[in-house]
């Protein structure tokens, strides 16, 4: 099934400009939810030459794949080529290369801001300072480990900060709060 689809790319060398299937291929991300509309598939009907609409639909099932497999799978711009099959033209391969390493960050970004993954606490450390200064105040330095288990963007990061008195006591009467909302939510499921 996948090999007869790739026989549609070659509809794209129609377009009278790269921006013409930079376009398309933007066209398709931001309408990656919601189905392109009546208007953009008027205007890539228009921009390939195509006589009936009905023709535009394989192509664009494939150039969809295309950016997935792109984005998804965080495809390095070395190995987007080997995407394609050998039947696609090699002019119209580095042509989509070309587009799909430029507009594959900027996508991963929107799927990361799509996902909302916020970081876990993996540990935290802290120590005092300024204690051997008499001109400035005792600081507490709080260094947390945090892991990301984004889909892009995994890993560990360290964020440091410093908290003066004030600063801690908010924050404790923040984290109390938080520990009397997380005690009312296990009354609540547990039924006592």
């Amino acid at each position: 099934m996948e090999q007869t689809i790739w026989g549609h790319l070659p509809v794209l060398v129609r377009a009278n400009s790269k921006e013409s299937i930079e376009y398309i291929l933007q066209a398709l991300w931001r309408t990656r939810k919601t189905g392109l509309g009546t208007t953009d598939r008027c205007i890539i009907q228009e921009m390939l030459q195509l006589q009936n609409e009905s023709d535009l639909d394989p192509l664009l099932v494939c150039l969809r794949m295309l950016i997935r497999r792109c984005v998804y799978e965080n495809t390095s711009k070395e190995d987007i080529p080997k995407l394609f099959p050998s039947e696609v033209l090699p002019e119209l391969q580095k042509l989509l290369t070309l587009l799909l390493h430029k507009f594959q960050r900027e996508w991963q970004e929107d799927v990361m801001k799509d996902q909302n993954i916020v970081p876990r606490l993996k540990a935290m450390t802290w120590n005092m300072a300024n204690l051997d200064k008499e001109s400035a105040d005792p600081a507490a330095v709080i260094n947390l480990k945090l892991q990301n288990d984004g889909q892009f963007h995994s890993g560990e990061q360290d964020v440091k900060f410093k908290l003066a008195t004030d600063s801690i006591d908010m924050m404790l009467k923040a984290m109390h709060c938080i520990r009397d909302q997380f005690s009312t939510v296990d009354e609540a499921l547990n039924g006592h």
